[in-house]
């Protein structure tokens, strides 16, 4: 079984309510319940209004104090809601590393809808992109995993294509692997990105228009390539044509061709990692079969 790493600290509700009534007395009185255990992160609603969030293993504390320390400024140029931090909270004899209080983002995950209910939110995606893509501050990490060049991520994608069980299309995806790693590599400015953005971390309302993007733990600076490989992860080929078209001339044919590969790289971090997330693995497959179907050239 091919799992999502297990946790170093389990925190229960009862350890949040402590964190909060000795930091956040103020908040101290506000029912708490558990919504969320990522790879990363555990999230826990509090109140109405409001989420702690608190890192499920070392590996992830740096992402919390990434979020801390960049998203109000995201915040103020995008257009849909994000999780600004409210509170930065402090290590404790009952929880060992910094945690946050953040902005409840309201609505339904993509991932929870299906294909054929996040059409509309293909638009309100693009400008959210295009307004976090701006040239990063030179202080701003740079995630070795996420956004540089696509050749670095040969190695992992070749092992993963070696389960010939799990991708009985491997010859076809290393096909299509090898087209994109020979695009033009981005010659631009590193730029901001949300470097983990797939269904899950999208919020839709009831009509299916974009409510927020959540979960920027892996906030950083690098290729905008690998963020726009959510138009595989999130949309049809039909939304999917329409969802570039939206970019215009912003984003050039190299980048989109990169992308594709980054739809590769994430689908199949999915499918090989979420045997006990049957949720994440539905991503992944939904994935592999739009970058498979996807029979465009690329060429704008």
């Amino acid at each position: 079984m091919a799992e999502m790493p297990p946790a170093t600290v389990e925190v229960s509700n009862a350890v949040v309510q402590r964190l909060v009534r000795d930091q956040r007395p103020d908040l101290g009185d506000c029912p708490i319940a558990r919504v969320a255990n990522g790879w990363d992160n555990a999230t826990f609603r509090l109140g109405d209004g409001l989420a702690v969030r608190l890192p499920r293993r070392a590996e992830a504390v740096s992402l919390i104090l990434h979020e801390q320390r960049y998203l109000p400024d995201i915040a103020r140029r995008t257009p849909v809601a994000v999780p600004v931090p409210v509170h930065a909270g402090r290590p404790t004899s009952d929880f060992p590393w910094p945690w946050s209080i953040v902005q409840w983002v309201p609505g339904a995950a993509a991932a929870d809808v299906g294909p054929a209910g996040r059409g509309t939110a293909a638009k309100g995606l693009a400008d959210f992109l295009l307004s976090l893509h701006v040239a990063a501050e030179t202080d701003v990490p740079v995630n070795p995993f996420r956004g540089v060049p696509l050749t670095d991520r040969d190695a992992v994608l070749v092992e993963r294509l070696g389960d010939h069980e799990r991708y009985p299309q491997a010859a076809a995806l290393r096909a299509v692997w090898a087209q994109t790693c020979a695009a033009k590599a981005w010659a631009g400015p590193a730029m901001m990105l949300h470097g983990d953005l797939h269904p899950g971390n999208i919020l839709l309302t009831d009509d299916g228009s974009l409510a927020g993007v959540i979960d920027f733990g892996d906030v950083g600076a690098g290729d905008p390539a690998v963020d726009l490989a959510v138009g595989w992860l999130m949309f049809d080929a039909g939304t999917r044509h329409r969802f570039r078209g939206a970019f215009g001339s912003a984003v050039d044919g190299d980048t989109w061709m990169r992308a594709r590969g980054w739809a590769l790289i994430l689908s199949t971090a999915m499918l090989s990692n979420s045997d006990d997330n049957p949720r994440m693995f539905a991503v992944g497959k939904f994935g592999i079969r739009q970058i498979l179907d996807d029979g465009l050239s690329l060429q704008l």
